[in-house]
């Protein structure tokens, strides 16, 4: 009797099992949708992904499509999987051009590569990708919420951009390579004019030149200097030896 109660239970375990299935597979696009949503707000990115990948799969052509893609990408951004974050939200761009994910889908884009921007002394490929996309979000979407935000990563990129090219120069610079320490400077204020290395690049110049006796190139620099930085803590210094400078050369001009 007890083996036959047993037997029963399994039985009706797995015919549960079979009903539960099948009642899953008969919910719409839409209600196998919001279950996916639930997951995902429950924060279990895991399986929430994996019914974004079967509603992808199963619905290809239904109006559901875009919100699975771009709620994927976001699963994939929450655990931290940017490189798949990144994919799944170019996707979205790329194939689904009139969503209404679209402004998102190009913010997390950036905000992917972003996350995979590395210390400054590291290959910056990735922030340089990150700069480009938050361009493209502020671009085109100029009135959306988040470009304030955009911009703002924009220049802290841009600082480690020039925190790196500006670190090469006095590498360069220490090591007596003065012609590889020189250009690495200027690309400093030529591409990151706007960041808080320009000044610092040009100062360094001005004395590599100055010490380097290469007086006529020093005063053209310096006197750019005080042209474009006026605010700057060095200000006062380069004046002082523009002036100096200037009277030199005049002196020296007047003698001959």
């Amino acid at each position: 009797m007890r083996k036959y109660f047993l037997i029963s239970s399994a039985l009706l375990l797995l015919i549960w099992g079979c009903g539960s299935t099948r009642d899953l597979s008969d919910l719409s696009s839409d209600s196998r949708l919001e279950q996916a949503i639930k997951l995902y707000q429950e924060e279990d990115f895991q399986d929430a992904a994996t019914e974004f990948e079967a509603l992808l799969l199963q619905y290809p052509g239904s109006s559901i499509v875009d919100d699975a893609q771009y709620y994927l990408g976001m699963c994939k951004f929450q655990r931290e999987e940017y490189i798949l974050s990144a994919f799944e939200f170019s996707k979205l761009i790329k194939n689904m051009p009139a969503s209404e994910f679209i402004a998102d889908a190009q913010f997390m884009l950036a905000e992917s590569y972003y996350e995979l921007s590395p210390d400054y002394t590291l290959d910056q490929k990735y922030s340089k990708k990150a700069i480009e996309e938050y361009q493209a979000f502020v671009d085109f979407f100029p009135l959306n919420q988040r470009v304030a935000e955009a911009e703002r990563k924009i220049s802290e990129l841009n600082d480690k951009l020039a925190r790196k090219e500006y670190s090469i120069a006095v590498i360069y610079e220490k090591m007596d390579y003065y012609t590889a320490s020189l250009k690495y400077y200027d690309a400093v204020v030529e591409i990151y004019h706007d960041t808080q290395y320009a000044p610092l690049a040009m100062y360094r110049k001005i004395k590599l030149l100055m010490d380097r006796e290469r007086e006529d190139e020093a005063l053209k620099e310096m006197r750019k200097f005080v042209s474009m930085y006026p605010e700057d803590q060095n200000f006062n210094e380069i004046e002082d030896l523009k002036n100096s400078l200037e009277a030199k050369l005049k002196g020296g001009f007047s003698s001959n």
